[in-house]
Formats: C-alpha cells, sequence, structure tokens
C-alpha cells in the first residue's frame, strides 16, 4: 500500500519549491562586501525564454580584448596594395570611411574583429588581401572617482591598482566620507552595471586588504557622506534661547 510522506516532510517540500520560484522570478541585491550585487534592468514580460535569457548579463572574459571607441586612430597597411594603405580615425557615430570602399561601422569591434571585416569588404574588389590593423591611438585605461574623496575626477588607470590605492591618488577620505559603504561599480556588459559595496574601514580597522579589490578599466569609486556631516551647519534657535550663552555650562 503506498504510504504517504509526514506532514513536516510535505511541508519542507512545498517550501522548498516556494523559495526555488521565488528565486527564479526576482533579482537579489546582495551587500556583502565580498559578493557582488548586480544592478539589474526591469526585464520586459515575455513568455518566450529565450528572449528573457537574452535579457541576462553575460559573463565577461578573463582578459577581454580592447573593443574601438571614437576617436581612436587606425593604421591600415596592405602587403600587396600599398596605395590602399591609410590612417583613419574613428567617426563620432562609430563609422570610418574605407578607401574605394566607403563607410563601415566599427565602434565595438576588436581589432582581430575589424581585421577580418576589412579581409572580407576588400575581397570584393582585391584578390585575398593581406592587411595589418595598427592601433595608434586609442581611450587610455582609467577609472573614475567621486563623492567624499580630496580630488573628484577621472584618473588614467596605469599598472595593477586597488580601491584603497586608488582613493589615495584621488586625495584620500574626506572627514565627512563614509568609509564603510564604497561603492564601487562596474560595467558588466553594454547593458547592465555591477556595484558593489566594500566596508573599507574595516580593512583598515583590521589591518587586513584581502577584500581590497582590484580596479579594471572603466571602474567608478563612489565615496558616500556620512550621516554626522550631513547635519545643517547653521540651525534655528528657540524661542526663549536668543540670548543663549555657551560659557554658562
Amino acid at each position: 500500500m503506498f504510504r504517504s510522506r509526514p506532514l513536516h516532510l510535505q511541508v519542507s517540500a512545498i517550501l522548498a519549491l516556494g523559495l526555488t520560484c521565488f528565486a527564479q522570478s526576482h533579482q537579489v541585491v546582495n551587500t556583502n562586501s565580498t559578493s557582488p550585487a548586480r544592478v539589474i534592468q526591469p526585464a520586459a514580460q515575455d513568455s518566450d525564454s529565450s528572449q528573457v535569457r537574452a535579457s541576462q548579463p553575460l559573463l565577461q572574459q578573463r582578459n577581454p580584448r580592447y573593443q574601438l571607441e571614437t576617436d581612436d586612430t587606425l593604421l591600415l597597411s596592405f602587403e600587396f596594395t600599398p596605395d590602399f594603405n591609410q590612417t583613419i580615425t574613428v567617426q563620432p557615430d562609430g563609422y570610418i570611411t574605407l578607401r574605394g570602399i566607403g563607410d563601415v561601422h566599427v565602434e565595438g569591434y576588436t581589432v582581430p574583429q575589424l581585421t577580418e571585416l576589412l579581409r572580407a569588404s576588400y575581397s570584393k574588389i582585391l584578390e585575398e588581401p593581406a592587411i595589418a590593423v595598427v592601433l595608434k591611438d586609442f581611450e587610455k585605461p582609467y577609472f573614475v572617482a567621486g563623492g567624499q574623496v580630496g580630488h573628484p575626477g577621472k584618473y588614467e588607470l596605469r599598472g595593477d591598482f586597488t580601491v584603497t590605492q586608488a582613493i589615495a591618488m584621488a586625495g584620500g577620505f574626506l572627514t565627512t566620507a563614509k568609509h564603510s559603504q564604497v561603492l564601487l561599480f562596474r560595467r558588466a556588459s553594454a547593458d547592465w552595471m555591477e556595484a558593489r559595496v566594500l566596508n573599507v574601514k574595516k580593512m583598515f580597522s583590521d589591518g587586513n586588504l584581502s577584500e581590497d579589490v582590484h580596479l579594471q578599466p572603466g571602474d567608478m569609486i563612489f565615496v558616500p557622506q556620512n550621516r554626522i556631516s550631513k547635519v545643517e551647519r547653521f540651525l534655528p534657535i528657540p524661542h526663549g534661547m536668543v540670548n543663549f550663552d555657551p560659557t554658562q555650562f
């Protein structure tokens, strides 16, 4: 005879199923300093699961290649047809103008991708074109520091820097800074931004910088204002205290 499971096992199974459904339909923002929290754009209500998956952020590559941006300068060298050699700049709309081809949109391409694109484009007028692409001038790696730091602004990212080192480079914390909730924003894809909350105050008090995150190009650090500094500098004096003398206390 079939025997039903005990009541507590049935309840546990129902709770587990409910939590699973909740997790699948909601994005949870984690403010733990060691775990990234993603700032999520609301997904469109669509029954097609493939479109829902397409709206999710893609994992970044470990060593991503540089993607072309506006004002980048490229040197194109044609091994067997030097008449087509040219130096071009990516226009504000993301296009370049190629000799003998015309306008081609290249913003967001890597150099290997652009090389393949050029070979395919010039194969229409040249036989097996051999093309070399050299990136001559481009957007230098940078990070941005804002909020309660000495010198907010955009800084070149030269070498390996951590969040605390970047804050020091930006003039250090102001007295109005909230050291325990430093925000680090990092682009995960073209449409998604990752956010972390770092407790720099705890790092310093513990003398442990193991959770000091290493920066990546394009990162933005924001130091918020502490509560005490939000108190108004000038406050109205209640009625009857116009002749208040602090030396009496």
